[in-house]
């Protein structure tokens, strides 16, 4: 299946080529710009919407380290290896396989997403499975190597940010406590006092100890 696939990759036109390369990278960019605007969509939102936002990043940072982990112990070899015709270069020889950490993350991002906006489900879905795909078409990883990564991006991610979230949503509450208590604050920054509050004059204080003044 994998030469089939870069071999098929080798008749595409140049244009569909640098897409597949660049293409990768620049779809973690927009998950990145996703999670910002997910952050900015649950800002007002209950506490814990915001907190699995935050946690999402880091669902998909312990998905890639897990993988990252796996690499080591699996070792397997790029399958680019042996002088065979790719459209990217073939990565260093201690770059390992399996699997792939683009699928990773591509997958625990889209799942994360989802988690708090499922709208989004139909847009980051598709894109992870074309991320990873481009991988396999430019030639740098086997088909399973990037099927493993969407299976360890979609499980562990969410999974992670699920586990955490009851601890970052107290301190979501905290920091929403402190900012709402910074813009109450009097604009010299100084906290309010009894001397701040208006004093009765003199008149009307003894104004109200005259008899009939009730």
């Amino acid at each position: 299946m994998y030469h089939d696939i870069v071999g098929f990759a080798l008749t595409t036109p140049e244009w569909l080529h640098t897409l597949a390369e660049v293409g990768t990278d620049g779809g973690l960019f927009v998950f990145a710009v996703l999670f910002v605007v997910a952050a900015l969509r649950a800002w007002r939102a209950p506490a814990r919407d915001l907190a699995l936002v935050i946690a999402g990043p880091a669902g998909v940072v312990f998905a890639y380290v897990v993988s990252e982990v796996v690499k080591i112990l699996v070792r397997e070899d790029r399958p680019c290896r042996g002088g065979i015709l790719t459209i990217a270069d073939c990565p260093p020889p201690d770059d390992w396989s399996f699997p792939s950490n683009h699928s990773v993350i591509a997958a625990g991002a889209a799942a994360t997403l989802v988690l708090v906006w499922r709208a989004l489900a139909w847009v980051v879905f598709p894109l992870a499975a074309v991320m990873a795909f481009s991988r396999v078409y430019v030639g740098v990883h086997y088909p399973h190597d990037v099927a493993g990564g969407l299976l360890f991006g979609l499980v562990l991610a969410p999974l992670f940010a699920l586990l955490v979230v009851g601890a970052v949503t107290p301190a979501v509450r905290h920091a929403r406590y402190f900012l709402a208590r910074l813009r109450s604050a009097p604009e010299d920054g100084r906290p309010h006092s009894a001397a701040d509050s208006p004093q009765p004059s003199v008149a009307a204080m003894s104004r109200s100890r005259m008899p009939g003044s009730e």
